[in-house]
């Protein structure tokens, strides 16, 4: 992106879930909860930033996969309206962020 350029949308998408991501908010899967060294995968996944055209199609930052313990691992960010009863638009200030580290087994 140019400095007079705006950003895109998924831009936009893009530098909130890595805000988001790196808060303190993100459940585990029982598979994850399981794992030695939980706290070291949670580190990892704030500090993610192995996107490509595979994993991020959109650019949006919102899905990611990394290799812990000998396990293949995704985090994936959803998006709900503010009572969780549907998807919400990621650009809105009622949305709720859920971010979900799960083993690739767990799928």
């Amino acid at each position: 992106m140019k400095p007079t350029e705006a950003p895109t949308k998924a831009e936009l998408i893009a530098q909130r879930n890595d805000k988001f991501r790196q808060g303190e908010t993100m459940s585990v899967s029982q598979g994850v909860f399981n794992l030695q060294d939980v706290l070291g995968l949670i580190r990892a996944v704030r500090d993610y930033t192995d996107f490509s055209e595979d994993n991020d199609p959109y650019g949006e930052h919102d899905f990611g996969s990394l290799e812990w313990e000998g396990k293949k691992i995704f985090w994936k960010i959803d998006y709900y309206d503010p009572g969780f009863e549907v998807w919400a638009d990621p650009l809105s200030d009622e949305v709720e962020r859920v971010l979900t580290v799960y083993l690739a087994e767990e799928h």
